[in-house]
């Protein structure tokens, strides 16, 4: 959903006249920070299931992942946008804090998906997921907002998600049109 959101957010931010240019000017502290996570997240995504050990401590690299993203969120609150971002992250951190490192997907919700996915779901196989029972925690923070047509990728998002993309939309907005309203409140300084 992050990616969504950030495609949707950049979409946007061109059709009302703002400008990608700003993203070679934004400076993050410990920027790099966010590459190493993804490039984490992405291998671990891949190897889970070729590597038995990476398996069982996925949950543990996921936390410790969250850990990390939270610091430097933050560390770049000061940024407009950030702390909605950070807001989102927490809940979904919570909730998988809650559950063993997992976030728990509704069974009803997750109807949406490819049966394939649920089929892992309800096997348990699916490292960074499990599926809502009686014992999960905070149940009503995980995954259980289903996304489908007329959306164009079918899903399933939380809360946190939600309001992560929130943060994550008005902080491209704000980074893509800061040139625009520069501009405009210059000329109309001016007249």
């Amino acid at each position: 959903m992050v990616y969504d959101g950030i495609i949707i957010s950049i979409v946007l931010g061109l059709i009302r006249g703002g400008s990608l240019k700003s993203f070679a000017d934004l400076r993050l502290k410990h920027g790099w920070i966010f590459i190493v996570l993804l490039a984490v997240q992405i291998v671990m995504f891949i190897f889970q299931s070729r590597w038995d050990w990476l398996s069982y401590a996925s949950n543990y690299f996921y936390m410790a992942v969250y850990v990390v993203g939270l610091y430097f969120l933050w560390i770049n609150r000061s940024h407009t946008g950030f702390p909605w971002i950070f807001a989102g992250v927490l809940l979904n951190f919570i909730v998988m804090a809650a559950n063993g490192g997992r976030m728990p997907v509704s069974p009803e919700a997750a109807s949406v998906l490819d049966p394939f996915f649920t089929q892992a779901l309800q096997e348990g196989v699916y490292g960074k997921h499990q599926l809502i029972t009686d014992s999960t925690r905070l149940g009503f923070l995980g995954d259980i907002i289903p996304l489908s047509s007329p959306y164009p990728r079918t899903q399933v998002i939380s809360v946190g998600d939600v309001v992560m993309n929130i943060g994550i939309f008005v902080f491209i907005q704000h980074l893509m049109l800061a040139d625009k309203m520069k501009k405009s409140s210059l000329k109309s300084i001016e007249e």
